[in-house]
């Protein structure tokens, strides 16, 4: 995909695991998609592997890696080599912070911060992250709602903070109709759930931020990020948009273009979900 000057295209995507996404060719959508800076969820690889991988002689790289083995991990990535206009991200990373201020989700491996100087001076925080599924009922949804609960209060404190602040990842929540092809028979299942989405009310509402990828596409059915291996979901295109670049107002309205990169074939999947994808002209 060709890109305009003076944008910063950044990618984010759950991996479901880099080890595997690496064996089913995600090597081959990075190297062609020219991207500056990207974000991974749901890493679950040690770090040793994760910089193998990725290459350090080509990103700098950030990775909050989870306790549990295995579980969650998230990531953040910028290009240190110039992009197809010759262009590179000059800036440095002067904060690094590996979760979301609350103690009982120190190394879950959900969250990672980082601040980024924009060549023209300015700081750009970005964040990768990966909220909790969540099962009714159970201590899972409970843990969902707390990270929520804290993404409520880390939200404006990064725009208070930061020129910019963009916050990506899989977020786990459809926040309205649009965002899920069969939501009626999901009301009442983690994703879709009423008090979930009203945190997402929130975030568009009286936190500030914007759904960008909504911004762009309007109001159509997704475009979705997520299809059940499960079935014919990914034929079918029953997919859930759970996936977002939330900004603050003045970089959403930068954002000049929003892909989900959507593999052709099932068999061409390197996860689960597919990246989502967005020019920022500066």
């Amino acid at each position: 995909m060709t890109r305009a000057k003076n944008t910063l295209r950044v990618a984010s995507v759950n991996v479901n695991g880099i080890r595997a996404a690496y064996r089913k060719d995600m090597a081959n959508w990075l190297e062609n998609r020219d991207v500056d800076v990207l974000c991974l969820q749901e890493v679950r690889a040690p770090d040793k592997i994760v910089r193998e991988l990725l290459d350090e002689s080509q990103w700098h790289i950030l990775h909050a890696e989870a306790a549990a083995k295995g579980r969650a991990g998230v990531l953040i990535a910028t290009r240190t080599t110039p992009n197809s206009h010759g262009e590179l991200l000059e800036g440095a990373h002067v904060a690094e912070r590996a979760h979301i201020g609350d103690d009982y989700f120190t190394d879950s491996g959900r969250w990672v911060e980082a601040d980024i100087t924009l060549p023209n001076g300015e700081t750009l925080t970005v964040v990768s992250a990966y909220v909790h599924s969540g099962e009714v009922d159970t201590p899972k949804q409970e843990d969902k709602y707390r990270f929520l609960d804290r993404m409520l209060v880390r939200m404006p404190e990064l725009a208070e903070h930061s020129d910019h602040v963009l916050i990506v990842g899989d977020l786990n929540v459809g926040h309205t109709e649009l965002d899920i092809k069969n939501w009626k028979a999901n009301q009442k299942r983690a994703g879709f759930l009423p008090q979930e989405r009203a945190y997402f009310d929130k975030f568009f509402g009286e936190t500030g931020y914007v759904d960008v990828a909504r911004k762009l596409a309007g109001d159509v059915p997704g475009p979705y990020t997520w299809w059940s291996y499960r079935g014919k979901a990914f034929d079918n295109d029953a997919g859930w948009r759970i996936d977002y670049h939330m900004a603050t107002p003045a970089l959403a309205a930068k954002a000049v273009t929003a892909v989900v990169d959507r593999a052709e074939t099932y068999d061409q999947r390197f996860s689960d979900h597919a990246p989502l994808v967005v020019d920022y002209q500066f």
